[in-house]
């Protein structure tokens, strides 16, 4: 999702005297929320600092595993449908929520017995008992759908028994995303950043921008387990501002790291260039095999 050149956004940072401070406060919050309306749409984001130890160990305690070593615990991006309330948000908590805890997924380095097991002896939230967790964060989020109250009464209009996505047949339309429309809006949010004690990189981030008639969000992890697998895992999320459509589309890419190794070799890079292509997601993605895929909208028009 290319960008225009932006100014710098300011950070503001409160003064800690507690590990246990809440930080930031809920008006520091909303003055570092930046939101934009289009149509019957407000869209939100807010980038933060990096998390601090107090709400390290709360995140910790709820999700049940240890956090990356990067959470940026109060940075989000959201899209709200004024009308109905409807709302779909990305933040770090939830994505974390949605790596899967039963251990039926984890991936095998030398040293992924010793790397878990120091994570969980440091995270005082999960002392008690050791559990398996993907210790990758490939997380299957799709982001948090929530209903607020809105302008209009979805209860009495029947509005809010269809206010849930349902399988589609109608794709995003990326030609129309590939126009030179002017952006109204763009951010690029990261919501939690590990690099595996050293064996590869997990990221997940958030880009959004926002044209006079749509928007196009793309939510996207991607994992590397250096010498086992490369791994993408987008969601975007497409809104049509008149018919006020909102599209989600699920994609699941990924290849073993041999494999992606030979792709890139292949195309002609070099050794060093090779090791440049496999920190860049864009570059990667284009190598990926698509191995799972869902298409679904919801109209929110009253």
């Amino acid at each position: 999702m290319a960008a225009p050149p932006m100014g710098r956004q300011p950070t503001h940072i409160n003064p800690i005297n507690s590990m246990n401070e809440p930080w930031p406060s809920p008006e520091h919050l909303a003055e570092a929320t930046r939101n934009y309306r289009q149509g019957s749409f407000v869209i939100a984001s807010r980038k933060l600092p990096i998390s601090k130890a107090g709400p390290i160990e709360a995140m910790e305690k709820d999700i049940k595993i240890p956090v990356p070593e990067m959470i940026f615990g109060d940075n989000l991006v959201s899209i709200m449908h004024v009308p109905t309330g409807w709302r779909i948000e990305f933040n770090a908590h939830d994505a974390l929520g949605a790596v899967d805890k039963t251990g039926n997924n984890m991936l095998q380095v030398a040293h992924a017995g010793e790397w878990s097991a120091s994570r969980e002896q440091t995270s005082a939230g999960i002392r008690e008992i050791v559990r398996p967790f993907d210790w990758s964060y490939s997380t299957t989020y799709k982001g948090t759908v929530v209903h607020e109250k809105g302008d209009v009464d979805t209860d009495a209009t029947g509005l809010s028994k269809r206010l849930e996505f349902a399988p589609t047949d109608e794709p995003i339309p990326f030609e129309l995303l590939k126009r030179r429309d002017p952006i109204q809006f763009f951010d690029d949010v990261m919501l939690y950043e590990s690099e595996l004690d050293d064996n590869g990189i997990s990221i997940l981030t958030v880009k959004l921008r926002v044209h006079d008639e749509r928007m196009l969000l793309l939510c996207r992890l991607y994992m590397r387990l250096d010498n086992v697998v490369c791994r993408i895992r987008d969601t975007r999320i497409y809104v049509d501002f008149a018919s006020e459509v909102v599209t989600r589309e699920y994609v699941v890419k990924e290849a073993s790291f041999n494999d992606v190794k030979q792709k890139l070799l292949i195309s002609g890079l070099r050794p060093d260039a090779i090791t440049i292509a496999l920190r860049d997601a864009n570059r990667i993605a284009e190598t990926l095999p698509v191995i799972d895929q869902t298409l679904e909208s919801v109209s929110l028009a009253s």
